[in-house]
């Protein structure tokens, strides 16, 4: 999937779920698309994380509560922009890749797309992690149908469906919740190949066996709940779509 160095609309908000990441936050915020608005929700940092991503132009959002959901859903809150994109603040993934995503969910393509991580190099996915997220792929096909390949962090989705999906997990399965929810409301998802590079530090989440398998039982978790449809949260309406 190419990359176009034009988008249809600038009112986007980028969510980056932040913990001590002051090595990659300049590399991560100089690849924001003009005009996007990168929100660095800063989780108990000791780095100075959230200083420098201030001298570089982010809005910095702080949320006490420890934990990659209650990051996420804390910088969807404070997002004010009609579409919303997440992506790690690692120098993982590029934020630029987001603009064909956006392009979709603008045009009424797709409701939410996702990013099918690849990996670029030795160190890029560690084999645990990716068989972790193999294991989770293939449990939310059985839940839900969906044949997607991965439950990576690069995403797109419009603001207000998203806040109506209630999604209340604040640990390691919030990325899961908000597809399994949105394919319970009936959403088009779709995902596309993005390269994956070695991140810059330790992962917080899937850099050990350990860290790995709490990830796993918190999706899985997420994978036993009752199918449920919030209100508001069925199929996104988009003006573009006929």
């Amino acid at each position: 999937m190419t990359i176009s160095p034009d988008c249809p609309t600038t009112d986007v908000d980028v969510v980056l779920p932040c913990l001590n990441e002051a090595d990659a936050l300049p590399w991560v915020l100089g690849r924001i698309p003009p005009g996007w608005r990168a929100l660095v929700v800063d989780n108990g940092s000791t780095d100075g994380s959230a200083d420098i991503a201030r001298s570089l132009g982010a809005t910095v959002v702080h949320e006490e509560r420890r934990g990659f959901g209650a990051a996420c859903h804390a910088g969807l809150t404070a997002a004010t922009a009609g579409i919303v994109c997440f992506c790690d603040c690692d120098a993982s993934l590029d934020p630029g890749l987001l603009v064909p995503f956006v392009r979709e969910v603008h045009d009424g393509a797709a409701d939410l797309v996702l990013g099918r991580r690849r990996p670029q190099g030795r160190g890029a996915w560690p084999a645990h992690a990716r068989a972790g997220n193999l294991a989770l792929a293939r449990m939310l096909r059985r839940r839900t149908g969906l044949r997607l390949h991965d439950l990576g962090p690069l995403r797109a989705a419009r603001r207000e469906p998203l806040l109506a999906l209630s999604l209340d997990d604040r640990r390691s399965g919030y990325p899961l919740q908000m597809v399994v929810r949105a394919a319970d409301a009936g959403w088009r998802i779709v995902e596309h190949e993005v390269p994956y590079r070695p991140r810059t530090g330790v992962s917080k989440v899937t850099g050990t066996w350990r860290g790995t398998w709490q990830a796993v039982r918190d999706m899985s978790r997420v994978l036993k709940e009752a199918p449920r449809v919030p209100a508001g949260a069925d199929r996104p309406r988009s003006s573009a779509r006929p």
